[in-house]
C-alpha cells in the first residue's frame, strides 16, 4: 500500500529562506511583511449566521441534518461533545508549549528533510507566496520517536505517549464523523469502497502549528488562504483566536470555544460529493499578545485508493464534475498548482 511519505519523496521542498526565530524579533522584517490586514479579526455578519456548532449528543437524525447544513454553506463546523477526553488536549497543548519553547538550535535538531514529510519547519505552501508566515511547525507520520528523542531526550517517552494517544483519539473520531457525513449524502459506509471494512485503510497526519507573538499582527500573516488536500481535517485550535473561514466575500474569525473540535471539509470530499459540500479557504492570523498553538489532524483514504464523485449523487441534472483521482496524485498536483489544482480536475464542459 502506498504511503504519503512517498508523495513527498517525489516532490522534495526546498526554501530559499531558512527559518527563523521569530521570537526574538522586535519589528516584522521585510521578510515577513505582508501587505495590511484592514479586516483583521474583524467580525463581519454572514448571510447564514454564524460558524455551526454540533453537539454530538443531540439526536443522530438531527445531527446528520445539521452536518448536512454546515457542510454546504459552510464548509466548516465546531463540534461538542465528541468524546475525546478533555484532558488530552490540555496534555497536548502542555507539549506543544514545550516543543516550541524549545532553543532554535534545539528545534532543527528535527529539522524536516527536502524529501520527508515529518519533522520541524515552515508551510509546505510557504513556496507559493513571496513572503514568509508568521509561523513554525512540527509534523507527525505514524509513530514520532525518531525526531522526539532528538528534541527532548529526557521527556521523549510522554511526549510520543501523549501523541500517540491523540493519534488514535482522532482517528477514531474521523472515522465516527465520515458516517454522519456519508449519512448527510445519502450514502452509507458500504457504498464507499474504502470505508468499508472499519476505514482499515486509512491515513492520518498531525500537524502542530505554532504563531509566536508578533510585534506588528496586521502586517503578518501566520498561514496563508488555502484549501486542504485531504477529505477533512480535524483541529484543536486551543483558546486563542486566529483561525478564519472565507464565507460571501469575507473572512470571518471561528470562535475558539473550550473542548470544541473544528471541522474543515478537504478537496477530496469535494470531489467525492460532486462538489456538494463546500472546501473552504481558511487562513491563520497572529496576535501581538499571546503566543497561540493549534493541532490539525489531516484525515483521508489510503494514499493510493481512488476519490470521485460518487455514483449515487449523480443523475442527469447532476454530471460528474471532476476527474477521479489516488490522494498521492492529488497531493503532488497540489504541490505544482497550489489552489488551482482542485479546478484543475474539472472535467470538460464543466467549468
Amino acid at each position: 500500500m502506498l504511503s504519503l511519505s512517498q508523495v513527498y519523496k517525489d516532490q522534495p521542498l526546498t526554501l530559499q529562506n531558512p527559518v527563523m526565530d521569530l521570537t526574538r524579533m522586535e519589528k516584522v522584517p521585510d521578510s515577513h511583511a505582508w501587505p495590511p490586514l484592514d479586516d483583521y479579526l474583524d467580525d463581519v455578519p454572514s448571510k447564514d449566521g454564524i460558524i455551526p456548532v454540533i453537539s454530538l449528543s443531540e439526536p443522530k437524525l438531527a445531527v446528520i441534518n445539521q452536518v448536512s447544513r454546515a457542510c454546504k454553506t459552510w464548509g466548516m463546523f465546531q463540534v461538542v461533545n465528541h468524546g475525546v477526553p478533555l484532558r488530552l488536549f490540555a496534555e497536548l497543548e502542555s507539549l506543544g508549549h514545550q516543543l516550541f519553547g524549545l532553543p532554535m538550535e534545539q528545534k532543527l535538531k528535527a529539522l524536516r528533510a527536502p524529501d520527508s514529510v515529518s519533522g520541524y519547519g515552515v508551510a509546505r505552501i510557504s513556496p507559493f507566496f513571496d513572503k514568509m508566515m508568521w509561523s513554525e511547525g512540527f509534523t507527525i507520520v505514524g509513530s514520532p520517536l525518531e525526531h522526539a528523542r532528538r528534541l527532548m531526550p529526557d521527556n521523549y517517552d510522554r511526549f510520543c505517549a501523549v501523541i500517540e494517544e491523540y493519534e488514535t483519539e482522532m482517528k477514531h473520531f474521523a472515522e465516527r464523523l465520515m458516517e454522519l457525513i456519508l449519512s448527510s449524502l445519502g450514502l452509507r459506509k458500504d457504498d464507499v469502497e474504502w470505508a468499508k471494512n472499519g476505514f482499515e485503510h486509512t491515513n492520518g497526519v498531525l500537524q502542530m502549528n505554532s504563531y509566536p507573538m508578533c510585534p506588528q499582527p496586521t502586517t503578518a500573516m501566520g498561514l496563508a488562504a488555502h484549501t486542504d488536500s485531504s477529505v477533512m481535517t480535524l483541529l484543536y485550535q486551543t483558546s486563542i483566536a486566529g483561525l478564519q473561514v472565507m464565507k460571501d466575500g469575507h473572512w470571518i474569525t471561528v470562535p475558539p470555544i473550550p473542548g470544541a473540535m473544528v471541522i474543515n471539509v478537504g478537496d477530496l470530499l469535494h470531489i467525492l460529493s460532486n462538489a456538494c459540500f463546500t472546501a473552504p479557504l481558511h487562513r491563520a492570523l497572529v496576535s501581538q499578545t499571546h503566543h497561540r498553538l493549534s493541532f490539525g489532524y489531516f484525515w483521508g483514504p489510503a494514499a493510493d485508493t481512488n476519490v470521485f464523485p460518487h455514483p449515487r449523487l449523480l443523475s442527469l441534472n447532476n454530471p460528474p464534475l471532476y476527474q477521479s483521482i489516488t490522494w498521492h496524485d492529488y497531493l503532488k498536483l497540489k504541490a505544482k498548482l497550489f489552489n488551482k489544482a482542485l479546478p484543475s480536475l474539472l472535467l470538460p464542459g464543466t467549468a
